[in-house]
């Protein structure tokens, strides 16, 4: 089974299409999305229609919470908060139910999917070192773990019988051999705003028979988002931030 893994996508369409794209050419057999379809850019409808339509394995995002008031905005910085507030009477009604049908975790062996992290995921913490990692994999019940929330791609890998000893694989490396570890937990990084310096869009693929993970990145239309961002009223920053990549 191939696994395609879309982190946050922000209501970045131009990166969203650009990855399915290539998800459709790496043969996916099952597509997941980790949460954070809205939130920052100017099109979220229409990534919630995708995500849809791929027939994802979803979570909530702390961003899709927000625009259902289960989740107070006082939590974001200036420029976030201004998207969610943007971003809320804009959502359709079936937009809105779609939403609020997310689940903070979703189990479906061989995998789970959860925003930020398996341990206390209400909270929407983030998994950014080894540490962060333990807790969660200390939660995890299935070989596959995905996440994204970070924005910034690794692959975290354990065997049971050595549970303090994490083997980290940094967003530098691409393909990678899970075998002979019995948890990975996979940072799938961002679709739509990525924040490790790499401005191209980050996916996450996984071949279950082969044993191997792989972080991928796609080149898409920022100038077009960001023109998009601008027009629609949106803070500048937002649409400055995605050609750098932070």
């Amino acid at each position: 089974m191939r696994i395609g893994i879309l982190g946050d996508i922000h209501a970045n369409t131009e990166a969203l299409t650009a990855v399915v794209k290539s998800m459709r050419e790496d043969g996916v057999d099952v597509f997941v999305q980790v949460g954070d379809i809205v939130g920052y850019g100017p099109e979220p409808s229409e990534c919630i229609d995708i995500v849809r339509e791929l027939g994802c394995v979803t979570c909530l995002g702390n961003h899709d919470a927000a625009v259902l008031d289960l989740l107070d905005t006082s939590y974001f910085n200036n420029f976030a908060r201004a998207a969610i507030h943007w971003t809320k009477p804009r959502l359709r009604p079936e937009d809105l139910k779609f939403l609020r049908g997310l689940q903070l975790v979703e189990r479906r062996p061989p995998f789970t999917v959860v925003h930020g992290s398996l341990h206390m995921p209400d909270q929407f913490g983030y998994v950014i070192s080894p540490v962060e990692a333990i807790d969660s994999l200390d939660q995890q019940d299935t070989q596959l773990c995905f996440v994204g929330h970070s924005h910034v791609p690794a692959i975290y890998l354990r065997r049971d019988d050595s549970p303090q000893d994490i083997h980290v694989v940094p967003h530098s490396e691409a393909e990678i051999s899970y075998k002979g570890f019995d948890r990975i937990l996979m940072n799938v990084g961002s679709v739509g705003q990525p924040r490790d310096e790499d401005p191209r869009a980050a996916y996450g693929l996984v071949d279950t028979d082969l044993g191997i993970a792989n972080i991928k990145r796609v080149v898409y239309d920022i100038p077009g988002v960001q023109r998009k961002i601008r027009d629609a009223g949106l803070p500048d920053v937002l649409a400055n931030r995605l050609a750098l990549g932070v």
